[in-house]
Formats: C-alpha cells, sequence, structure tokens
C-alpha cells in the first residue's frame, strides 16, 4: 500500500510559517505575464507561508546570482524558489548561476522532480536541470519555468517539505535557529 501524503501531516501540531523569496528568471516576463510566479505567489501564501521578496531577473549569470546572493544574507529569508533557466537553451543559466552557491547540494530534489516529471511528460524530462541546495542556514529550490512544472513541483514535492507537520520529517526542522529568531511572526 502507498502511503498518501496527506496521512503523512500530523494535524495536531501547528504550522510553521516559512518565510520565501521567489525569483522568476526570464528574458520575456514581465509582472504581468509571469503566470509560473503568480502561480507560485498564490500556493506559497495559501499553504500559510510568507512572501519575503518577489522578483524577476533576465537569464544572466550575474544578475541572478547578485539576488540569490542577497536573499541569502537575509536573516528574514528562509527559502528561496526560482523558477526559468534550467533548461538547455544557451540562455537557461539559473543552475550555472546558483549552484557554486550551495554549502550543500540536495541531489534528492532532482531525483525526484525527475520522477515525478517522468510519470507527466515521459523522457521529456531530461531536459530541466532542476536543482536544489542550502546556503547560509538557507534552502533553494530551482525549478523549471513552465507553470504545469512549477505546479507538480510545488504540489508534490515543496508544499510537503516546507509542511512542519509533514512526517516521518521534513526541511522546516533543519531552519536554523537564527533565520527562527529573525523572522516575523
Amino acid at each position: 500500500m502507498t502511503l498518501q501524503h496527506d496521512q503523512r501531516i500530523d494535524s495536531s501540531l501547528p504550522l510553521r510559517s516559512v518565510c520565501i523569496a521567489l525569483l522568476t528568471v526570464s528574458d520575456t516576463r514581465d509582472h504581468n505575464s509571469d503566470r509560473s510566479g503568480d502561480l507560485l505567489a498564490a500556493r506559497i501564501t495559501k499553504a500559510g507561508h510568507q512572501m519575503i521578496d518577489r522578483q524577476i531577473v533576465t537569464d544572466n549569470i550575474e544578475k541572478i546570482r547578485h539576488i540569490v546572493c542577497a536573499w541569502i544574507e537575509a536573516p528574514a529569508v528562509e527559502a528561496i524558489i526560482t523558477t526559468g533557466g534550467t533548461g538547455f537553451a544557451p540562455q537557461d543559466v539559473t543552475p550555472e548561476a546558483i549552484e557554486p552557491l550551495f554549502e550543500k547540494k540536495m541531489n534528492g530534489f532532482a531525483t525526484i522532480f525527475h520522477q515525478m516529471s517522468y510519470r507527466k511528460i515521459g523522457l521529456s524530462t531530461l531536459q530541466s536541470r532542476s536543482t536544489a541546495g542550502f546556503a547560509n542556514g538557507t534552502f533553494i529550490f530551482c525549478l523549471p519555468g513552465s507553470p504545469s512544472a512549477v505546479q507538480d513541483g510545488w504540489d508534490q514535492i515543496l508544499s510537503w517539505q516546507l509542511d512542519s507537520r509533514y512526517r516521518p520529517c521534513n526541511l522546516t526542522e533543519l531552519i536554523s535557529p537564527s533565520h527562527e529568531s529573525d523572522s516575523p511572526p
């Protein structure tokens, strides 16, 4: 028998809100056309988490890295989610911009993302370079830019691992005490 994710939520525990920054990486999107960013922002707040910041940046290693570095250094930011720039087109540079910042890479994130994606889109999942890691007490997740991939990444992975009630364990248990004391109530 396969245990469903919702059966792993201990509803007797309170939800600990996570403070999240959201970055859309795109040369063609703006605040009026950022469907993936809008989808993530809505899901983040619906799940009871706090949007600390939201920005859009072009596919440029230095610009991406500058924003992400500032968020990594900000005590109030506990998790960063990016969308876009994870493919193989020449302009796709999100992994190149962010992976050098990782103190630890979360290999399992890409593995689970690809397994989930394979069930939906088959071998086309090979075209994604989704990645995740940890730096200065901050979790960083890089999702593809399509609304479908963002929805799947949030609904099937991130929403569960960023829920403090998820058992047997979740990522919120690893958020450093310095982040917790600096985050808004």
